[in-house]
């Protein structure tokens, strides 16, 4: 029986992480591209970070060329699964409906998305 490492990337982490899903391998430049189109963040942070993530494992590296390429080694539906459940047991006391009704309460849903959440509920009431 395999254990499974438990997820606990943080909130910069994430970040990175939400990178490396959408882009597959990414240098330390590539990622601090990104990160500074939305805030301030220094070069050396960055790279910290990437650092810190694959002693952690998160990330993979590969020393191979002078330019180090890192790719995500946890999966992104598993991480989101697994962070939804602890938002959901820490924050809304294990109510999955009321983190769903915080959500669109909060966050202006559009019609697409609206429709399929309604058919997501269909479909599970079908079931």
């Amino acid at each position: 029986m395999t254990t499974e490492i438990e997820i606990k990337p943080t909130e910069s982490e994430l970040e990175i992480l939400q990178i490396l899903w959408e882009k597959k391998r990414c240098t330390v430049r590539d990622v601090h591209e990104v990160l500074t189109q939305n805030r301030e963040a220094g070069y050396t942070t960055t790279l910290k970070l990437m650092q810190i993530m694959h002693e952690k494992g998160l990330v993979a590296r590969d020393t191979s060329s002078k330019t180090h390429i890192y790719k995500a080694l946890v999966n992104q539906q598993r991480t989101q699964q697994h962070l939804v459940s602890r938002m959901i047991n820490n924050v809304f006391n294990g109510s999955a409906s009321r983190m769903v009704m915080q959500a669109l309460g909060n966050h202006k849903a559009s019609k697409e998305e609206l429709d399929a959440i309604k058919q997501y509920l269909d479909d599970l009431s079908n079931k």
